[in-house]
């Protein structure tokens, strides 16, 4: 007779799923005025580039892509980890390992956007 599970625990599944949505939808969004900026600039050169990020908004939207990246990775990877690595000190350790390295990663997207 087969058993019938029961669905115990913090449910964290679906929200993992439902953030990497929308951190993907995220993502295609900026790619699409990014795209829509080439196609109207045929091109674009550093000036261009520097008018583009001289806007707030622009940069709003550029920092909001680059942590949506680096949300969607920890999801996957987290999961990636939790799925091939058994043994629990190395999975804790890779994780704060890719965690603290996103974490730079983000520090660094900040600087670079909103630096000199």
């Amino acid at each position: 007779m087969p058993t019938k599970k029961i669905p115990v625990g913090a449910h964290y599944g679906w929200q993992d799923w439902l953030a990497q949505r929308v951190t993907a939808i995220i993502m295609v969004l900026f790619s699409i005025v990014i795209i829509g900026f080439f196609m109207i600039k045929g091109g674009a050169n550093y000036g261009d580039w520097k008018e583009l990020f001289r806007s707030q908004l622009f940069r709003i939207l550029a920092l909001l892509f680059f942590l949506s990246v680096y949300y969607h990775a920890w999801i996957g990877i987290k999961d990636v980890l939790m799925d091939y690595i058994k043994p629990a000190g190395l999975r804790i350790s890779l994780q704060v390992l890719v965690l603290l390295l996103l974490l730079a990663c983000s520090i660094w997207s900040v600087t670079i956007i909103w630096g000199t």
